[in-house]
């Protein structure tokens, strides 16, 4: 344990810090595997699952949750499994 105030108050911004991106990391497994879901199934609204996806995709790689080129992958790799199912 720190004994030093700025690192204990370092380590507290870590946890939160931390909390808040496995959140985020979280929430985008969740819409991406909602999106291929309703692709999958071909629901009516499975283009707007993947709009929703995307989008908490980029907010994550803005915020530096993930790396950009990380959200890119994600992306290019979602939107493959949709123009499988597709045709």
């Amino acid at each position: 344990m720190a004994n030093i105030k700025s690192q204990i108050k370092r380590n507290k911004q870590n946890e939160r810090r931390r909390l808040r991106n496995k959140a985020a990391r979280s929430e985008i497994k969740t819409r991406v595997k909602n999106a291929v879901a309703a692709t999958e199934s071909g629901a009516d609204d499975s283009a707007e699952s993947v709009r929703l996806a995307v989008k908490r995709i980029d907010k994550a790689a803005a915020r530096g949750v993930i790396h950009k080129n990380q959200a890119a992958n994600r992306k290019r790799r979602l939107m493959k499994r949709l123009a499988k199912v597709s045709s």
